[in-house]
């Protein structure tokens, strides 16, 4: 299989050079070049555990990775999650189900993707004979999944930017006081936007790219929304056939990736009735799916972090679906946004979308409801999805990180502090993290000294 940019600018790569090279050349992102149907494979899928239906997901995609390689690298990928479903669904009351995303080593949604990612990476060092220094930009819990999912690997470095103090402090830890000598957590002056802005312009010079062997780790790379479908997959077949007739899914999402990975499913063969994206107060995607508007507001700050997010990466992915996978206009809907801020979609059509809108004041009640309903503890990501429902339908709430990793909010909410050996432990260690300003030129810099 081939994977194109949606800029349309970049020759057609395998899926390795494709992972490998992160964002396209031309600054779109890979997507395959023809969406495979699925359909026929769903039912002899049914009775697998959670590796082999990865395995037999990826398959299809990884085509240039041989089976028996690929079978390899993702048992390994889900070695290290704590439940044994690796995505239990907890059923909470009738037509009511929450996916657990957060048993992975760093307690986050990201996991599923990025311990995936790693293993690529591994594989592609050895194959290639070459080092590869891995770049990304976090609001929260990406950078410290990409940190776990490479850590002490040989042949590679990576490198985080993320917002300084606009993460928890147990996110922080994560990425600061792992003590791994690959990898330098950046923390920028300025939003995740700030960040995500800085990472795009350098993966534009190619130069400084390829001389580097830099390739990205955030939800731009096509193996990250990849490696998301399998968890919808997994929850949909465990779904009663009643309910897999009539599912929402219900996505707390800031970068758009995890919610994708559940649309491409649904177009590659899974009949999803539809879903409903969750934002935060940081609300770009809620206001772009109920009104057409994409229009970029200061990011405030929140007591959901990860989803304080004004300029959607992925968008652009479903953009391309959107306007009859045609490049060229793609580029001008993007280059519009990037002078102004603010694109208005005349025949927009939300189609399988709804979305919701929570506040910081709303979060601790909703999560307080949670509690009182249910007996569950929802962190905040999560609790947002819990703020409107669709009556009638059944509905699969992803639960993207674990309570533990915000105590404070939940602390204030129900009286109850969560925690988490492995973040316990993480208080005892020193922070080592690397204070630089949004420019990419002292980034740029930063990587010229330290990559290898």
């Amino acid at each position: 299989m081939r994977y194109i940019s949606t800029r349309g600018q970049t020759p057609a790569l395998g899926f390795s050079d494709a992972v490998a090279t992160g964002l396209a050349p031309d600054g779109g992102l890979f997507l395959p070049e023809q969406l495979p149907d699925l359909s026929g494979r769903l039912a002899g899928w049914a009775g697998l555990g959670y590796a082999d239906l990865c395995f037999e997901f990826m398959r299809v995609f990884a085509t240039d990775i041989p089976a028996p390689r690929l079978r390899e690298l993702v048992n390994r990928s889900y070695m290290r999650f704590t439940d044994p479903a690796i995505a239990p669904l907890r059923r909470l009351g009738p037509g009511l189900h929450v996916l657990e995303l957060f048993h992975g080593p760093t307690l986050a949604f990201k996991d599923f993707a990025l311990q995936l990612l790693g293993q690529l990476y591994g594989h592609q060092c050895e194959v290639r004979g070459e080092a590869i220094n891995v770049l990304g930009a976090t609001s929260g819990d990406t950078g410290a999944a990409a940190i776990h999912g490479l850590i002490g690997r040989p042949g590679t470095a990576i490198f985080i930017l993320y917002p300084d103090g606009r993460v928890s402090p147990l996110q922080e830890r994560q990425m600061t006081c792992t003590g791994a000598d690959n990898v330098f957590a950046l923390a920028i002056d300025g939003s995740f936007d700030d960040a995500q802005a800085a990472l795009k312009e350098i993966f534009a010079d190619q130069a400084f790219r390829t001389g580097h062997r830099l390739s990205a780790v955030n939800s731009i790379n096509l193996a990250r929304v990849l490696a998301q479908c399998v968890y919808y997959l997994s929850a949909w077949l465990r779904l009663a056939p009643a309910e897999q007739e009539d599912v929402e899914f219900v996505v707390p999402t800031g970068n758009f990736g995890n919610v994708l990975a559940g649309w491409l499913l649904q177009q590659i063969g899974v009949p999803i009735r539809s879903f409903k994206i969750a934002t935060n107060q940081n609300d770009i995607l809620y206001r772009l799916f109920t009104t057409g508007e994409y229009r970029v507001a200061e990011v405030a700050p929140s007591l959901a972090p990860s989803m304080d997010i004004q300029v959607a990466s992925n968008f652009e992915r479903f953009l391309y679906y959107t306007v009859g996978r045609d490049p060229a206009r793609v580029r001008e809907v993007m280059e519009r946004f990037k002078a102004t801020g603010d694109y208005r979609f005349a025949d927009w059509n939300a189609g399988a979308f709804t979305a919701s809108r929570c506040s910081d004041a709303e979060i601790p009640g909703i999560i307080q409801r949670i509690h009182r309903q249910y007996g569950y503890v929802a962190d905040p990501h999560t609790a947002c999805a819990f703020k409107e429902l669709t009556p009638g339908r059944t509905s699969v709430v992803l639960a993207t990180a674990s309570p533990a990793k915000f105590p404070e909010t939940i602390r204030a909410a129900i009286g109850v502090e969560p925690t988490h050996p492995s973040l316990e432990a993480l208080k005892a260690r020193p922070v080592v993290k690397h204070r630089l300003t949004a420019k990419t030129g002292a980034i740029r810099a930063f990587i010229e000294a330290h990559a290898v």
